[in-house]
C-alpha cells in the first residue's frame, strides 16, 4: 500500500493553485509496460498533456509500438473512486480531479464519436455510463435500448427540421395563457435595436412582430442612404434585447410574456433585429453536432427483425386462474442493528398506495446478534388472484424490548421518536425498512430467492410501522445495511402474468353483462345531495367505509355531475377485488378528460394503478410549455412513486423536454440536483441520459454550467477555509479572504470557465463574464459567493447571482414557485399585485443559486441608515417613506406608493396563507421602483421559530406602523388609501381559496422530496386552516379579517424583534 500522500485532497483544490503551483507530479503508465513521471500544468487540457507525455516518450524503449497518438486516451480513477475514461480531452486536468495523479494511457476502440458522447454524458450527469452497464438490471438495459432508439429517431427529425422550425422548438417564445387576459388598446412605446441604432416606435398591442419590423426597418431607412433599401422584414428576427428569447409565430405582442410584463410595470420593452443569417448559423452549429453522432434517417429504413417464436417453456399463467393465498418465505436477517437484549420481529404488509390490502403478516420473535433465521412462511389473507398489478410488498424489521423507565441520557432520543408502546408491555422501535414489488416491470410474478438490503431513515409516520410511500429500490450500499433473505414461491409451473389491458376490460365487459349483475340505479335526491357534500370537500378530508360505498354504487353519477371527483371514487374503489378493478378500468375509458389542475392530484402516491396515471398524463399533454414550466419541480418529484423505469409520465416530460429548450433545462437541473441521493440516482441518471441523447446540442450548454458551479464551489471552500485560518483577527480575515477570492476569479482557468455561459437560472440569458470588482462573499455561515456577471446580449447590463454551498435551496424553490403560481391566479382574475418571484435553483447536494434583484435594499438597511442607533432605527416609521421618496419624485413618487401598496397586499396574504416565519427587517426587501418583497424561507407552513419555547413571532403576517404610513401616503387620517389596501388583501385571499385544492396537491406532491418541514399530511394540514377550507366564503373572510385587525394590532411585537434583531447584527458586525 503507498504512504498515505498529506493533502491529497486539496491538490485540486483552489487555495492550492493560489500557492503557485502552477505544476502537478503525475505518474503516467503505457500499454507498453513503460513508466513516466513528469510535472505537467494543473491547467493544461487533457489533449495538452497527452501531448506533452508523447514528446517525452520518444526517448523511452518501446515508443515505436505505441502507435497514433490518436489511437489512445486516458483512464483515471476519480473523486468518487470511480473508474473513469477521458475521452473529452477539452477538459482540463484540474477538472477533472483525479483521486491520485496517476493517469493511465490504454488504446481506444472503435467508435469514437459514441464513445466520446458517452463520456461526455457521464460527466455532465454525475454518474458514468458504464456504472449503468455494469448493473446487470434487465429492466435497466431495456429502459435505455427503447430510450436510445427514441432519442435517435428525434436528432435525425432535428435533422429535417428548417432554421425557423427549430427555433420555435428550441427558443419557443413565452405566450400568455389564453392570450392575454386584459386587453391592451392604448398604443404603446417600443424601443429596438438594429444594426448599432436605437430608436423607438410605438404602434398597438395587436401588432404582430413582423409587422413590427417592417415600421422599424422603414424608420431606419429614413436616416440612411437609399443603397440600405434592399433591406426585407423577412430577413430579420425580433429578439428581447436583453435575452436569447425570440419571438417567433404572428402573435399580437400583448400575448407575448415579455411584452406583456414590460407594460404591466409601465416600462418600455426592448427589442433588437437579428439578421437570419445569424440564426442560420446557430442552427447549422447544432446540426453538425448531431450529425457527428446521429446518421440522417434513410429513406429505405431497415426491416423489422422477425417476431421471437414462443417455445413452449413460455406457455403463461394469468394471475386470476390462481385462486391460492399469496405468501412468502422469510428465510434470515442479516447485518441487524439492534441491542443485544432486544429480540427482532419481521412485519411484512401488502399495500396498494397508502391502502393496507388485508391484515399485515408478523414473524416470531428471534434472539441473536446482528444475524437472525426464521425459515418461517408468511401466509396473507388475500389470494393471488385479487393482487393488483401495482401492489407493493412492504418490510419492517423491528426490535422489541422490555418496558423500561424512562432514561435519562438523551443518548438513544431517535430510538425513543419512532417507538410504539404495546397492550402487552413491550416496547417496538423500528431499525429497518424495505420495499418491493410484487409484479416485475414486465407484469410478472416474482419467484424466487431475493435478498432486500433495506433502510434505516424513517419518515415522521408509520403505516404499522411500514414504510409504503418509501422508495422500492434496494439499498445500493449494502456493505453495513440489514439485508432480508426471503423467498417468493412458485404458485405455478408456468410464468404468472398480470393480464393485458383488453383482457381488463372483457373481464369489465363480462361482469356488466352477467345476469346477476344488478342494474346501475341512479341515486335520488337524497342520496345526490350527500354526494355533492362529499365531493366538495379538499383532497386532506378522509372518506369514512360508508362513504366510499355510496361513490362506488353511484359512480356513474359522479362521471356524469361531478367528474373533476373522480381521485375521490379512485380512494373508493377495493383494489383488493380484481372485479371492481376491472370495473373501474371500464369506467375510466369514458370518463371526460380533467383539466390539467385537476389531474396532477392523481400523480400523487394514493393513485398508484398504471392505467389510472396514463389518464392523467393524458389530461397533462393539453398543458402549454409554460403551464408545464410552472408545474415541473412537482412532476419531477411524482417520479419518486414510478416503480418501474419505463412509465408514461417519464416519456411525457422527456418528450416535452426535449421539444422546448426552457422545459428540458429545468428537467435537467431538477434531476441532476439529487443525483446524490442512493433512492433515485439509478431512475434519474436513465432520464438524464435519455435526455442528453435526443438533445445532443444542449450537451455542451449545460456541460459549460456544470463546470462553472463546480469552480464557484472551490471558491466557496477557499474562502471558508481561509474564514478558518484567519478566525482571530476578523478584519484581516475579511481583506486576506476577499484578496484571495479575486486573485482565484482572475486565473484563467477560472475566467474561461466562468464565462460565456447560459445562467442556470434562466437559460434564455447569456453571462458574458464576471465583473470581479463588483464580486464578494456574504458574511453569513456558509459564505454565499455574490457574483456579478456582464451580460452579454446587453452592453453595460449586470446580472447579480448568489452561489450557496452548504444550504439547501429546495425548500425556497418550492415556496417561490408557489409565490409565482399565486401571482398567476390573481393575474388570471385581473388582480396584479406586483409579486417579485426571483429566481431560485438547487443544482445538487446543498447548493445551488439564487438571483439578485436589482435596485433593491433590506427594511433593516433602509432603518438603520436613517438612524445612528441600532435599537432606535426599527422605531423610525418615517425611514421607508423617505427612503422612497429619495428613489422617487412627482408622479413616480405615487406610482410606487402604489406598487408598495399592492405588494405587501400579496405578501401579507401569501405570507399568511403559507406560513412563512422568521420574518425579520432583513429578510423583507423594497424596490427602489416601491415593489416589496419577502426573502429566505427557511421556515413556513406554521413552523415559526421559538425562544425557550415561547414563540417569537406572534402575529400571523407583517404589517407594521411605517409600512402603513407609507400606504396612507405619510398621511395619518388617509383611510381611503388603507381601505384600498385592506380590500386588496381580501380579494387576494378569496382568488387563493377558491384555487385551495390545487395548493393541498402541490405540496402533497412533495412529500418524499425530503424536505425539513414539508414530511407528512400533518404539514400540509396547516394550508387547510390557513385558507378556512371547509367554510363558506362569508365565514372564512371573517377569520382573515380577524388575523388582519390582530396583525396591525400586534405590530407593536414585530418592531421589538426588529429592534432585538438590528442589536444582535450591530455588535456582530
Amino acid at each position: 500500500m503507498p504512504p498515505a500522500m498529506t493533502n491529497l485532497m486539496d491538490l485540486w483544490a483552489a487555495h492550492s493553485q493560489l500557492s503557485g503551483e502552477d505544476l502537478v507530479t503525475v505518474d503516467f503508465l503505457l500499454p507498453t509496460g513503460i513508466y513516466i513521471q513528469m510535472d505537467v500544468p494543473r491547467e493544461a487540457t487533457i489533449q495538452h498533456i497527452k501531448l506533452l507525455l508523447w514528446k517525452q516518450a520518444q526517448s523511452y524503449p518501446l515508443f515505436p509500438s505505441l502507435g497514433e497518438m490518436e489511437g489512445h486516451m486516458f483512464e483515471c480513477v476519480n473523486q468518487a473512486a470511480v473508474h473513469e475514461e477521458l475521452e473529452d480531452e477539452t477538459r482540463r486536468l484540474c477538472d477533472v480531479r483525479p483521486f491520485w495523479p496517476m493517469l493511465k494511457l490504454v488504446t481506444r476502440n472503435c467508435g469514437r464519436a459514441e464513445r466520446l458522447l458517452d463520456s461526455k454524458i457521464g460527466v455532465l450527469i454525475g454518474k458514468g455510463l458504464h456504472e449503468l452497464d455494469a448493473l446487470q438490471d434487465q429492466e435497466v438495459k431495456d429502459f435505455r435500448s427503447k430510450m436510445f432508439r427514441i432519442s435517435e429517431e428525434k436528432m435525425q427529425r432535428v435533422q429535417l427540421m428548417t432554421w425557423s422550425e427549430w427555433l420555435q422548438a428550441c427558443f419557443s417564445p413565452q405566450l400568455e395563457p389564453g392570450g392575454g387576459a386584459t386587453p391592451v388598446t392604448d398604443v404603446t412605446q417600443h424601443a429596438y435595436h438594429f444594426e448599432n441604432d436605437t430608436a423607438s416606435l410605438k404602434v398597438w398591442p395587436s401588432t404582430s412582430p413582423s409587422e413590427l419590423m417592417e415600421q422599424a426597418l422603414r424608420k431606419w431607412l429614413t436616416t440612411h442612404g437609399p443603397e440600405e433599401e434592399g433591406r426585407q422584414a423577412e430577413q430579420y428576427v425580433l429578439r428581447v434585447s436583453d435575452k436569447l428569447e425570440f419571438l417567433c409565430g404572428d402573435h399580437p405582442l400583448i400575448q407575448y410574456k415579455y411584452i406583456k410584463a414590460c407594460l404591466q410595470a409601465k416600462e418600455c420593452p426592448h427589442l433588437t433585429l437579428v439578421q437570419v443569417s445569424t440564426v442560420q448559423a446557430m442552427f447549422e452549429k447544432e446540426i453538425s453536432a448531431i450529425g457527428a453522432v446521429v446518421n440522417r434517417k434513410s429513406s429505405n429504413p431497415p426491416l423489422p427483425l422477425p417476431p421471437k417464436r414462443r417455445g413452449p417453456s413460455q406457455v403463461n399463467t394469468c394471475v386470476w386462474e390462481v385462486s391460492t393465498h399469496f405468501k412468502i418465505v422469510l428465510i434470515k436477517g442479516s447485518k441487524v442493528n439492534a441491542e443485544e437484549t432486544a429480540k427482532i420481529q419481521v412485519r411484512a404488509g401488502l399495500f396498494h398506495g397508502t391502502e393496507l390490502l388485508c391484515k399485515p403478516a408478523v414473524s416470531s420473535e428471534s434472539s441473536g446478534r446482528s444475524e437472525h433465521v426464521w425459515n418461517r412462511t408468511l401466509e396473507f389473507d388475500i389470494t393471488v388472484s385479487d393482487l393488483p398489478r401495482m401492489a407493493r410488498l412492504c418490510f419492517a424489521v423491528y426490535a422489541v424490548m422490555d418496558k423500561v423507565k424512562k432514561q435519562k441520557s438523551t443518548k438513544n432520543a431517535h430510538i425513543n421518536k419512532y417507538q410504539t408502546i404495546r397492550k402487552s408491555g413491550k416496547v417496538h422501535y423500528p431499525v429497518a425498512w424495505v420495499n418491493t414489488m410484487v409484479f416485475d416491470y414486465k407484469g410478472q410474478l416474482k419467484t424466487g430467492d431475493i435478498i432486500l438490503h433495506s433502510w434505516s431513515s424513517f419518515p415522521d409516520e408509520l403505516e404499522e410501522m411500514l414504510n409504503p410511500i418509501g422508495t422500492i429500490q434496494t439499498n445500493p450500499y449494502t456493505e453495513n445495511t440489514t439485508a432480508l433473505h426471503i423467498h417468493l414461491p412458485d404458485y405455478n409451473p408456468h410464468t404468472i402474468l398480470f393480464p393485458p389491458f383488453d383482457k381488463i376490460l372483457e373481464k369489465a365487459a363480462e361482469i356488466a353483462g352477467s345476469s346477476d349483475c344488478l342494474p346501475m340505479g341512479r341515486g335520488g335526491k337524497k342520496f345526490h345531495i350527500e354526494l355533492k357534500e362529499i365531493m366538495e370537500r379538499d383532497p386532506l378530508s378522509q372518506l369514512c367505509e360508508n362513504e366510499k360505498d355510496l361513490i362506488w354504487t353511484l359512480r356513474y353519477d359522479c362521471m356524469e355531475n361531478f367528474p373533476q371527483s373522480l381521485p375521490k371514487l379512485l380512494l373508493s374503489v377495493k383494489w383488493s377485488k380484481h372485479e371492481d378493478m376491472a370495473q373501474l378500468q371500464a369506467l375510466l375509458q369514458i370518463w371526460p378528460k380533467l383539466s390539467p389542475r385537476d389531474a396532477l392530484e392523481l400523480l400523487d402516491f394514493n393513485y398508484p394503478d398504471q392505467y389510472v396515471r396514463e389518464y392523467a398524463v393524458g389530461c397533462l399533454r393539453d398543458m402549454s410549455d409554460e403551464e408545464l414550466s410552472q408545474y415541473l419541480l412537482q412532476l419531477v418529484q411524482v417520479l419518486r412513486y414510478e416503480p418501474y423505469y419505463d412509465c408514461a409520465l417519464t416519456r411525457f416530460l422527456l418528450n416535452r423536454a426535449q421539444c422546448n429548450r426552457n422545459i428540458g433545462h429545468f428537467l435537467f437541473w431538477h434531476l441532476r440536483s439529487e443525483m446524490h441521493m442512493p433512492a433515485v440516482a439509478v431512475q434519474f441518471s436513465l432520464i438524464l441520459e435519455a435526455y442528453c441523447r435526443g438533445s445532443i446540442p444542449h450537451i455542451e450548454v449545460l456541460k459549460k454550467q456544470v463546470e462553472a458551479l463546480s469552480k464557484l464551489k472551490s471558491v466557496n471552500e477557499l474562502i471558508k477555509l481561509g474564514t478558518i485560518k484567519n478566525a482571530r483577527s476578523k478584519t484581516k480575515e475579511a481583506m486576506l479572504t476577499k484578496e484571495a477570492m479575486m486573485t482565484c476569479l482572475r486565473q484563467s482557468g477560472y475566467t474561461e470557465t466562468l464565462s460565456d455561459l447560459h445562467s442556470p437560472l434562466n437559460p434564455s440569458v447569456l453571462l458574458s463574464g464576471i465583473n470581479v470588482e463588483k464580486c464578494r462573499y456574504m458574511d453569513s455561515k456558509m459564505k454565499p459567493l455574490w457574483i456579478v456577471y456582464n451580460n452579454k446580449l446587453l452592453g453595460g447590463d449586470t446580472l447579480g447571482i448568489i452561489f450557496k454551498n452548504g444550504d439547501d435551496l429546495r425548500q425556497d424553490m418550492l415556496t417561490l414557485q408557489i409565490l409565482r403560481l399565486m401571482d398567476l391566479l390573481w393575474k388570471e382574475a385581473n388582480l396584479d399585485l406586483r409579486i417579485v418571484p426571483y429566481g431560485c435553483l438547487a443544482t445538487g447536494d446543498r447548493s445551488g443559486l439564487i438571483e439578485v434583484v436589482s435596485s433593491a435594499d433590506t427594511i433593516a438597511n433602509i432603518q438603520l441608515t436613517s438612524s445612528n442607533v441600532a435599537a432606535a432605527a426599527a422605531f423610525n416609521k418615517d425611514a421607508l417613506l423617505n427612503w422612497l421618496k429619495e428613489k422617487n419624485s412627482g408622479d413616480a413618487l405615487e406610482k410606487a406608493i402604489e406598487e408598495f401598496t399592492l405588494s405587501c397586499a400579496g405578501y401579507c396574504v401569501a405570507t399568511y396563507v403559507l406560513g412563512i416565519g422568521d420574518r425579520h427587517s432583513d429578510n423583507i426587501m423594497v424596490r427602489s421602483t416601491g415593489q416589496l418583497f419577502h426573502i429566505d424561507f427557511g421556515h413556513i407552513l406554521g413552523n415559526f421559530k421559538s425562544k425557550f419555547g415561547i414563540k417569537r413571532e406572534r402575529v400571523p403576517f407583517i404589517l407594521t406602523h411605517d409600512f402603513i404610513h407609507v400606504i396612507q401616503q405619510g398621511k395619518t387620517g388617509n383611510t381611503e388609501k388603507f381601505g384600498s389596501f385592506r380590500n386588496y388583501c381580501e380579494q387576494a385571499y378569496l382568488i387563493l381559496r377558491r384555487n385551495g385544492n390545487l395548493f393541498i396537491t402541490l405540496f402533497a406532491l412533495m412529500l418524499t422530496a425530503g424536505l425539513p418541514e414539508l414530511t407528512s399530511v400533518k404539514d400540509i394540514q396547516y394550508l387547510k386552516d390557513s385558507l378556512a377550507l371547509g367554510k363558506t366564503d362569508d365565514e372564512a373572510l371573517k377569520q382573515f379579517r380577524q388575523k388582519f385587525d390582530e396583525a396591525l394590532r400586534e405590530s407593536w411585537t414585530t418592531k421589538v424583534n426588529w429592534m432585538a434583531h438590528n442589536v444582535v447584527k450591530d455588535n456582530r458586525s
